[in-house]
């Protein structure tokens, strides 16, 4: 690089001087611009107060970056020994401008989203409870088919047995029929309660269901955001209600008592048969169907169990969040929003970098000719005041000199006198 190349880069730097200033105070009034939009959303209080805290903070906040970069900008240019001190300084800088400025620029960019975004997992994790509180609600249905066929086996027995007497060989209804009856009866009952409880959760679910629509409405609907979340959350503490009334509404565990009920409390009639035979093979019909009854009581009662054991559905309480907080809680959604607002913070850096690169290139090709043509006129004339000040001072210690050797050559006795040499 030739001494004009130099020149010339020494030239572009004053020039864009003007340029390097305002893009500092753009960047740190478009940081205060964004950091008071985020700071709004954390204050509370009356408008006056939040307008005047926001505006104080992001006061400070656009101060603080431009003497922050003004500083490095004048100074790290010009530094050769030290920078690296310089650098920590300035990346302590950065990570607090990133702590005072960035995230609360991130959520004046992406605040409206993330809140968004949250509304929208929270939909989805109601959605998931809703539906597992049905399924619990609806496991019971599943053992309506076995409850149904067992109650028409032993109406099926009873007719057989009143119209032919195919169990106990003698027809008519005697006490085979009534237990037989009975026990029909009773499982009759049991699958009435489940086929009633079917029609409330039908009812739940439908209601549920509604409001899962009326939230996904609210997610993806245009206008404020915060009016919104209001109403989401109305809708949000409604549907938990209706998850603790699925809940409530499953009958296994009536199904449980019942199956429990059935075999434990099972007693045998005495046989009332007109003579000791009749008597003989009511008894042991009895027996077989006392067993039959403790058969589709353990299964039933295992059954139930099954259902009983899994796991209970919690409601979801609905946690409202502000713009900041949703930003940095679904900060991987939204890098792109994260990099700008950072970025608007740190460019200035990139521009000092650029500043300490061309000024030490000016300086490797120039060398110290570069320190001495880039003196002001303040510094050259004290430059030549103390030289004239050196000059004097040479001068009246050749005069001291000079008078010296007049005395002692007037003061030899003898011989001729030989001129001094004085080494300085």
């Amino acid at each position: 690089m030739s001494k004009s190349q130099s020149y010339l880069l020494r030239g572009q730097i004053n020039r864009l001087e003007v340029t390097t200033q305002v893009t500092l105070s753009v960047l740190a009034l478009g940081s205060g611009v964004f950091t008071y939009l985020g700071v709004r959303e954390l204050l509370d209080g009356s408008p006056t107060t939040v307008f005047l805290g926001a505006v104080i903070y992001s006061s400070a906040v656009s101060v603080a970056i431009y003497a922050f970069w003004s500083y490095l900008m004048r100074l790290m240019p010009h530094v050769r020994g030290s920078r690296g001190l310089l650098y920590v300084a300035m990346a302590l800088g950065a990570a607090m401008i990133m702590a005072m400025s960035s995230w609360l620029n991130a959520s004046a960019l992406a605040g409206a989203a993330a809140l968004e975004q949250h509304l929208a997992n929270t939909t989805e994790e109601y959605q998931q409870r809703f539906n597992a509180a049905n399924e619990n609600a609806l496991a019971a249905q599943s053992l309506l088919p076995d409850i149904q066929l067992a109650s028409q086996r032993f109406a099926g027995l009873a007719d057989v047995e009143r119209q032919s007497g195919a169990l106990t060989g003698t027809s008519g209804s005697g006490t085979v029929v009534q237990l037989l009856s009975q026990m029909s009866a009773q499982l009759g009952g049991l699958q009435q309660e489940i086929t009633e409880s079917r029609q409330a959760v039908d009812v739940l679910f439908a209601d549920g269901s509604k409001r899962l629509a009326t939230m996904r409405e609210l997610v993806s609907s245009s206008g404020p955001i915060a009016e919104r979340s209001n109403a989401y959350a109305e809708e949000a503490v409604k549907l938990s209600g209706l998850i603790t009334a699925l809940q409530q509404t499953s009958v296994a565990p009536a199904v449980k008592r019942a199956a429990d009920d059935l075999g434990k409390s099972f007693i045998a009639p005495v046989a009332d048969g007109v003579d000791a035979t009749l008597q003989t093979r009511q008894t042991e019909v009895v027996g077989k169907v006392e067993a039959a009854v403790k058969a589709q009581s353990t299964a039933l009662a295992r059954a139930a169990d099954e259902i009983l054991s899994r796991p209970v559905v919690e409601p979801l309480r609905f946690t409202p969040l502000s713009a900041p907080e949703a930003v940095i809680r679904y900060a991987a959604d939204f890098l792109p929003s994260w990099a700008g607002a950072i970025a608007i913070d740190l460019v200035p850096g990139v521009l000092i970098f650029i500043l300490c690169v061309v000024q030490d290139v000016i300086r490797r090709e120039d060398g110290t000719a570069a320190e001495t043509e880039e003196m002001s006129s303040v510094d050259l004339m004290r430059a030549l005041k103390i030289q004239r000040q050196l000059r004097q001072a040479e001068d009246e210690a050749d005069g001291v000199v000079v008078e010296r050797d007049d005395i002692v050559q007037q003061n030899q006795p003898h011989g001729p006198a030989y001129p001094r040499t004085v080494v300085r």
